[in-house]
């Protein structure tokens, strides 16, 4: 009756490789020599079960950590703008809509600095009604009454500040305005990839139809 072979010897593994020298060493564990380098791992009848990596230096082990960290972040940033696009493309289909919100945005902009024209030029107007008052004191314009001078300071200082506002309007409109044509040109590839898309599915469709037959 033969001897059964214990379980480790039946699972035993053969390492292999080649070292720095050309020399071909095989041992039953790593082989020391050859840990800056690939080694094979046979079983008993010589079959390659797999490979085991060189072993990496702890500044190797690092790189490829960083590496590993780096091509995550390409990958989820690459992940997160198709996201963004698709959110995009789905917001607005076409030219049409992405138009009408531009304009939308765009009229609340022109609406707040209209506002601020208007009250400029009640302002203005304010200012002709005190020049009206100081014509009494055209010889020396500083005996006017502290209220007058008052409301000359004040009445300046609300025309800067609407100036200033009217600025700080323009601004931003400009900001939108320029947001949206950065986001029309994206849109545009977007589009036409989206219908090119479409004519692929749809030739590739017809390429599939039953040809048609004619009865004899």
């Amino acid at each position: 009756m033969a001897a059964v072979q214990p379980a480790a010897a039946q699972n035993a593994a053969v390492y292999s490789c080649v070292d720095k020298n050309g020399r071909r060493i095989t041992s039953d564990r790593p082989i020391p020599e050859c840990l800056d380098r690939e080694q094979r791992v046979l079983d008993k009848t010589g079959t390659e079960r797999r490979r085991l990596g060189p072993t990496l230096t702890e500044n190797e082990r690092a790189a490829q950590e960083a590496q590993r960290r780096a091509d995550a972040e390409q990958k989820a940033r690459v992940a997160d703008q198709r996201r963004r696009d698709r959110a995009l493309i789905t917001r607005y289909p076409d030219e049409a809509t992405h138009n009408g919100e531009r304009t939308a945005a765009l009229a609340v902009f022109n609406d707040l600095i209209q506002i601020a024209n208007k009250r400029i030029e009640q302002l203005r107007a304010d200012r002709v009604a005190i020049n009206t008052e100081l014509e009494f004191y055209q010889n020396d314009p500083k005996k006017a009454p502290p209220k007058v001078q008052r409301r000359i300071t004040d009445n300046e200082e609300d025309i800067a500040e609407q100036q200033r506002y009217i600025a700080t309007q323009q601004e931003e409109k400009r900001k939108v305005q320029q947001r949206f044509d950065t986001e029309l040109a994206q849109l545009k590839e977007l589009w036409a990839i989206e219908r090119a898309a479409a004519a692929g599915g749809s030739a590739a469709g017809s390429d599939h139809k039953p040809a048609s037959t004619t009865p004899r």
